[in-house]
């Protein structure tokens, strides 16, 4: 009887790491799809189309300008210039948005609400990101 608990718990053995080696390898392969449809999803985002929509919607919400001090109507220009780097920055994850400039607003109240206000061009890109995103 010892010999054969041995040997079935060997055959059990066998079959877990069997078993775990094609949970691996379907674990790779979803990985995989996953990485090939990245390039997509940040394709999508950063089309010419979808960035000329969020800076539309930014425009309208005539927000006050950042930490940078650029204001929308500066934006554009720069954008036209330097586009293609912007892009490429964010292709390759080396983009990082710029600090938040710090407002206080006074409320009805007498209170004080504090607000966070991203720069221009971090606003472009969150609005374009969301456009997708949300879709």
């Amino acid at each position: 009887m010892g010999t054969e608990n041995k040997e079935s718990c060997s055959q059990r053995d066998s079959a877990e790491r069997k078993g775990y080696v094609r949970a691996h390898r379907s674990f790779n392969r979803i990985w995989k799809e996953r990485d090939s449809a990245e390039p997509d999803l940040l394709g999508k985002i950063l089309d010419k189309d979808n960035l000329n929509r969020a800076y539309k919607r930014v425009k309208a919400n005539k927000g006050a300008p950042g930490v940078d001090g650029m204001t929308i109507e500066a934006a554009l220009p720069w954008l036209k210039e330097h586009n293609r780097e912007l892009t490429e920055r964010i292709r390759k994850g080396k983009y990082t948005p710029s600090p938040v400039r710090r407002a206080e607003i006074p409320k009805p109240d007498g209170g004080i609400r504090k607000l966070g206000i991203p720069t221009v061009m971090d606003r472009i890109i969150q609005q374009a990101m969301q456009s997708i995103l949300i879709r």
